[in-house]
């Protein structure tokens, strides 16, 4: 019996090129593929907001990965299937051990329905401004003076930094929390982003896998941030712009983002019954 098979890829650096697109080639190769019946999805840092826009392209109706696994959202539906969020307790610590390291953060967090992001807008260090100066549009958008959380839903914090400060937060935090320290790859700024700790790619795509009753996962991916889910996945494809240690745990490597090594494999491997 063929196995049932779910295909899954990170975004940036990986579906998307270095203009931050998914290219021609790519959305008809891939969406050729969900017409044969290809189960596709998704597992990015972004969140449904962003992530969506830039997938427009995509004929993509299963559940993705959004938040780096905070969330499964259905596309279709518009609704969280899965979700994780910090206790109040637990939000309230991370916030203030920030505001004390003088470090101000994106705070993600639900309103009700309503999904926000709060940030200080007179105390925002340079990457932190340059990120806010490209998204004055966004729904999300919600500057504070002062940050109160109490009536909030908190689920992520991004921190946008120098490495000097956010680097000693993340050795603080990486035992309790999931914690995500990396270099921008647009922008060159430092980031580090705090999740819960049930909150990975790694167990979203596990109960995508159970919910969709999949046989097997094969994933592809760019950053350190897609171990965990090389790890969980039967196979796992790095791009060959991906980071070294990613490669580590890769089954090969395959073309780069640039070069739509995604849908090159894709279209090689897709239907075949190993």
């Amino acid at each position: 019996m063929k196995k049932k098979i779910l295909y899954i890829t990170d975004l940036d650096g990986t579906l998307l090129n270095t203009s931050i697109e998914i290219s021609d080639y790519t959305a008809e190769a891939v969406n050729s593929l969900i017409d044969k019946g290809m189960i596709f999805s998704y597992a990015t840092a972004r969140s449904r907001y962003t992530s969506s826009k830039l997938t427009k392209n995509i004929k993509i109706t299963d559940p993705v990965v959004i938040y780096n696994g905070t969330f499964l959202y259905d596309p279709l539906k518009e609704k969280r299937i899965l979700s994780n969020a910090f206790s109040p307790s637990d939000a309230q610590k991370i916030l203030d051990r920030l505001l004390k390291n003088g470090t101000y953060p994106m705070v993600h967090a639900f309103y009700g329905d309503a999904e926000k992001y709060l940030f200080d807008e007179k105390n925002m260090s340079k990457g932190m401004a340059d990120f806010q100066s490209k998204r004055e549009r966004d729904e999300r958008r919600t500057p504070v003076d002062v940050y109160e959380i109490d009536s909030y839903e908190v689920f992520y914090f991004t921190c946008i930094d120098d490495s000097e400060k956010l680097y000693p937060l993340f050795l603080e935090f990486k035992d309790e929390f999931q914690c995500l320290y990396t270099k921008d790859i647009y922008s060159g700024d430092y980031w580090l982003e705090i999740l819960p700790n049930r909150a990975t790619k790694a167990s979203a795509i596990k109960e995508l896998k159970k919910i969709l009753e999949c046989d097997k996962v094969i994933c592809f991916g760019d950053g350190t941030n897609d171990i965990a889910m090389f790890k969980e996945a039967d196979e796992a494809y790095a791009v060959s712009n991906a980071h070294p240690e990613l490669k580590k745990y890769a089954t090969s490597v395959i073309d780069s983002n640039d070069n739509d090594g995604v849908a090159k494999w894709l279209l090689k491997n897709y239907g075949r019954t190993d």
